[in-house]
């Protein structure tokens, strides 16, 4: 079976790391490379024991306009980007190219969709189900893209290994499958993107209502249904809600990008990357990537 690819949420990463690892790790420039540090060492842990057949590295819009439309809180309770972090943003992008990282994003959507389309053109090319894709993302959000082919990647706490989530680890943590987790977002809430979800429905009671009647649009059926069996008031709270639920799931519902294509098969390029850390005064990190290069030839 073929390597998988590695796709990765940039944005994710770097904030990850940048909140993480100390300010006083700095380049040459006497500015944090911190976000810079973590998310490259991030990606060669993944990639070390997970070998890769190339990485698609994600970007986007901090939000997409139209779900700030559907949802004026959606991501409203975010602080701004700290300066630190802003100017590695910027560098990040060549950084992780001069690796031989197919980098890329889009000025409308976000990260996440992008990660979501590249996952749906690998396992939708090939034969006979031989491609698989694992996206490097702490964001949930991602867990609705897991499939038999299509698994999410925690890094590992501490240097440990990575942690990886398919279908089985998606009905262990939310006790739904992958395809309602959509739903499941709506109902219960993201107070990491400012959802609120209905009011007085938690985790275990949203999970209960999708196993019982199915989808969010079967579930808020029945809650305004006469001969509804639904608890009193969790069917006012839904029935009462039921416009801004649509909304909330159709907030979290990962959005495909038409046309974009896999990248090609692309080892990663250890002396690149040495060459472009050592620039940035990345000294660290040039060294660990060129003994790599030594190590592959």
């Amino acid at each position: 079976m073929p390597a998988p690819l590695l796709i990765a949420d940039v944005p994710w990463l770097l904030y990850r790391a940048f909140f993480s690892l100390p300010k006083s790790i700095v380049g040459s420039d006497g500015e944090p490379v911190n976000a810079l540090l973590g998310t490259v060492n991030a990606l060669l842990a993944v990639l070390e024991a997970r070998p890769a057949r190339a990485v698609a590295a994600c970007m986007g819009a901090e939000e997409a306009v139209y779900r700030v439309r559907l949802y004026p809180g959606y991501h409203a309770q975010r602080d701004p980007m700290p300066p630190e972090l802003a100017r590695q943003w910027e560098k990040a992008p060549a950084l992780l190219e001069s690796l031989g990282w197919t980098v890329t994003t889009d000025p409308e959507l976000e990260a996440d969709d992008v990660m979501f389309s590249y996952a749906l053109a690998e396992t939708a090319s090939g034969k006979d189900g031989d491609r698989r894709a694992l996206l490097l993302t702490g964001d949930r959000d991602l867990f609705q893209a897991v499939t038999d082919r299509v698994a999410v990647v925690m890094p590992g706490k501490g240097g440990g290994d990575p942690t990886e989530i398919g279908p089985a680890q998606v009905r262990e943590r939310y006790g739904i499958d992958p395809p309602l987790v959509t739903d499941f977002i709506a109902l219960r809430g993201d107070p990491s993107d400012g959802l609120p979800g209905a009011p007085g429905i938690g985790a275990k009671t949203a999970a209960e209502l999708l196993n019982r009647y199915g989808p969010l649009e079967e579930v808020l059926r029945v809650a305004r249904a006469d001969d509804s069996d639904m608890r009193l008031r969790t069917a006012l709270a839904l029935s009462e809600n039921e416009e801004l639920l649509l909304n909330f799931k159709r907030i979290a519902t990962l959005v495909p990008i038409d046309g974009i294509a896999r990248p090609p098969d692309r080892p990663t390029d250890f002396a690149g990357g040495g060459r472009m850390a050592r620039d940035l005064g990345m000294k660290q990190l040039a060294r660990r990537l060129e003994k790599m290069a030594s190590v592959t030839g």
